[in-house]
């Protein structure tokens, strides 16, 4: 599971109108790489969207991030997340 952090850029606001249609289109991006999106919202603050979803690999959710900020419109924060079991496992391993 990733998180995914993004502020808009001078051009994004620029371009604001658009900005609905390009969620969906990054959607639907992410969706083609073999990703599922759990949660994409607009928010206030010092990040204009958050999202959070499962990637196949690491490896695809940097390409997305990367292909995102690509664009122009936004720059992008990654975040590795875990499950409660996941973390839990993760702990479990400590000697």
């Amino acid at each position: 599971m990733y998180v995914l952090l993004m502020q808009m850029t001078d051009e994004g606001i620029k371009n604001i109108k658009a900005a609905p249609q390009r969620l969906q289109e990054g959607i639907k991006a992410f969706e083609g790489m073999g990703g599922k999106v759990h949660v994409m919202v607009a928010t206030m603050g010092e990040y204009d969207y958050v999202g959070v979803g499962e990637a196949p690999s690491d490896e695809v959710a940097t390409a997305f991030a990367a292909a995102l900020g690509s664009r122009g419109f936004v720059r992008t924060t990654s975040m590795r997340a875990y499950t409660p079991e996941e973390f839990g496992a993760i702990i479990g391993r400590l000697p």
